[in-house]
Order: C-alpha cells, then sequence, then structure tokens
C-alpha cells in the first residue's frame, strides 16, 4: 500500500517524535518499534508498557433486539454476558470461515458496543450491516476514539493514580466507564491481547494526547515505554492468541483454530450446522504450537513437514521468543499426523520442532 493512501492514528505525530519506525499495518501508519523489539517486549512482561492501538474499530449498536442480532452473527453465547462484560467472539461467514474475531461489550440490555480489527472495519460493518433485519441502531465510531492498551503486571499501579475506579475490584473481561485523568466517560477495560496483564482506555481523540501524558507521567516510576506493534505480535504469539489474516481467517473454521470455546451450539447463528458437523466429526486439520528444538526461527507460510519430509501443514505464526530464547509458532496441522515430532522447512531445510500445548509461557 502507497504511503499516501494510509490512514493515521489521531498520535501520529507523536510516534514520530518519539523516534517510532513507522509502517504500514491494516491500512495505518503504525508504530512497529521505538527503540529494541526484546527490550519493548520484556518492559511488558515485567512491567508497564503502553501500545497506541487506535486503529481498531469500535460500532456502538443500541436496540430493544439487540441482543437476538448479536446472537445471530456472532459465535458465541451473548446471553451470558452482564453489564460491564467482555465477551472475546468471532463473526462467522457464509463459506465456513471467520469474517473476524472480536470483542463484544454489554454497556446494559440495550446497548453494547463492538471492537473489531482495524483491516476488517469496512468489512465488518457491511457484513453486519447486511445481517441487520433487527431494527438495531448501529453507529460506526471508530475515528472518534483512541484506544492505549497500557499492559503489564504494573499498569494497574500507575493506572490508579488517575482514577476513583477501583481497578483491582475489575475481573478479567469487564470494563468499566468512568473518570480518568480528569476526563469523564473513559471506558476502562480489563483487556488485552498480551497476556501480561493490564488495561485498555478508550478516550476521545481530542484528549487522546494528555490521556497518553498523564499515563506516562503516572508510570514513570515504573520505568513506562512506548511499545510497537512488533513486541505486541511476539508478545500474543507466547500466549498462543490468534491473529487475523494469520491463525484464523475467512477460510477457518472456530473449530479448527481451537475457538470452540467461542462458539456455542446452545443458540442459533450463521453457519451453525456446518461448524457443528466440523466438531462432530473432527476437523480435517487443527491449529498446534510447535517449539524449535534445533535452531531456527519460523515464519508464516513455512511448511511444516513430518519425519518422512511429506508436507503436513503450513505455519501461520512464528517468532523468536524474547522470554524462552527459542523459535516458537502455530500452524494448522492435519489431524492424521500423530506425535509431537514435525519439521520447519526454512530455506529448504528441515528444522526439528515439536509440538507442545499452548500457551508457551
Amino acid at each position: 500500500m502507497e504511503e499516501t493512501n494510509l490512514q493515521q492514528v489521531h498520535l501520529n505525530d507523536l510516534h514520530v517524535s518519539l523516534g517510532a519506525k513507522m509502517v504500514p499495518f491494516a491500512g495505518f501508519n503504525m508504530p512497529v518499534l521505538y527503540t529494541n523489539l526484546i527490550e519493548e517486549h520484556l518492559a511488558v512482561r515485567n512491567s508497564v508498557g503502553v501500545f497506541d492501538v487506535s486503529h481498531m474499530g469500535e460500532f456502538f449498536l443500541k436496540g430493544d433486539r439487540v441482543l437476538d442480532f448479536l446472537q445471530y452473527v456472532t459465535s458465541n453465547d451473548v446471553s451470558k454476558l452482564v453489564d460491564g462484560k467482555v465477551q472475546y467472539s468471532c463473526l462467522p461467514n457464509n463459506e465456513g470461515g471467520i469474517v473476524d474475531d472480536l470483542l463484544v461489550y454489554r454497556v446494559n440490555e440495550t446497548e453494547y458496543i463492538l471492537v473489531v480489527n482495524a483491516s476488517n472495519i469496512e468489512k465488518d460493518w457491511n457484513w453486519i450491516s447486511s445481517h441487520n433485519t433487527f431494527g438495531v441502531e448501529m453507529v460506526n465510531r471508530s475515528n472518534e476514539y483512541s484506544l492505549l492498551a497500557v499492559q503489564g503486571p504494573k499498569a494497574i499501579l500507575a493506572l490508579q493514580k488517575l482514577t476513583a475506579v477501583t481497578l483491582a475490584d475489575m475481573p478479567y473481561y469487564t470494563f468499566k466507564i468512568g473518570e480518568m485523568a480528569g476526563f469523564s466517560d473513559i471506558i476502562i477495560s480489563n483487556t488485552g491481547y498480551t497476556g501480561a496483564g493490564g488495561f485498555e482506555i478508550y478516550v476521545k481523540n481530542e484528549n487522546a494526547l494528555a490521556m497518553w501524558n498523564a499515563i506516562f507521567e503516572a508510570g514513570a516510576e515504573f520505568d513506562i515505554k512506548p511499545i510497537g506493534l512488533g513486541a505486541r505480535d511476539t508478545l500474543r504469539t507466547e500466549k498462543g492468541y490468534c491473529l487475523y489474516g494469520h491463525d484464523i481467517d475467512d477460510t477457518t473454521s472456530p473449530i479448527e483454530a481451537g475457538l470452540g470455546w467461542i462458539t456455542s451450539f446452545n443458540k442459533d447463528f450463521i453457519m451453525k450446522g456446518h461448524h457443528s458437523a466440523i466438531k462432530a466429526n473432527g476437523p480435517s486439520k487443527k491449529l498446534v504450537g510447535f517449539e524449535m528444538i534445533e535452531r531456527g526461527i519460523p515464519r508464516q507460510h513455512y511448511p511444516i513437514l513430518n519425519a518422512a519430509g511429506e508436507t503436513i501443514g503450513e505455519v501461520t505464526s512464528g517468532t523468536q521468543s524474547p522470554s524462552l530464547s527459542k523459535g516458537i509458532g502455530m500452524g494448522y496441522v492435519s489431524t492424521k499426523h500423530t506425535g509431537s515430532e514435525i519439521f520447519i522447512s526454512i530455506r529448504d531445510k528441515a528444522i526439528k520442532a515439536e509440538i507442545v500445548k499452548l500457551p508457551f509461557l
């Protein structure tokens, strides 16, 4: 994508001034690195770091039948949500794959917020809109909000200085709408895609810079750092979290991706019968995690081989784990393959690896 066609997050100039390496990502000009990937990764694992993930999309839904609507277009059981609860889910398509994975926020009985991936904002909006026969009022407010993911074990200590909301009383995957850093109506969400703990802060664009500065002032004693998307990828991979366009896409069933836990068959949803059959009969492929036994860094699309050198699958995500100091990855492997021994084809060489249980740490 040409640089001139890229969208910019509201704090784009700030990231440039901080010396971030900016790269095209999901149609946006995004900071991938500020200093050093390992340094940024370990800052989040051990202390606290801040990601600007304002490229994500936010859809606000309201209506008397909004629950019925979401039950039909998403795979998870939305009826289990209560006010202030968040749910991970996906949007099944008509071909047995996934339009996108997303978060569903229940504000109250008739109001929900959907948070979707940046690369799929228009696609998701069009898909959801096409199924809105329930009279639900939909507003795409993606361009109004900035999203700061404050992640790491010390995120709570930094953020608590800025709000009267008792963050320690918020369980994982819950949110509150309250005051933070002097601004009202801030969505404070105990979510994130690092597995390191922390919160995601939804703030109106006009207050985003002031919020960023307040967070960094509050986190100064913990050596808070800005973190790029490079570390976001290594952090989520270590936790075995799927990334749309890598581990899940328009062709993969959530059952194949190990996402049966977000696929509820006690309700009707798009292509329910298809996914139910895959669950009943067993998928022909499944997403697995693996660690490199021999030295090598696995990358997306590298072939996965068996001991005979036959291709049995493909890497979907791979990296050198900063926490484990070894190559790790995920990929789809034929369910006919038995045992844990596999090989990753790296530059036409079969490098030994082992299937392991997720997460990696």
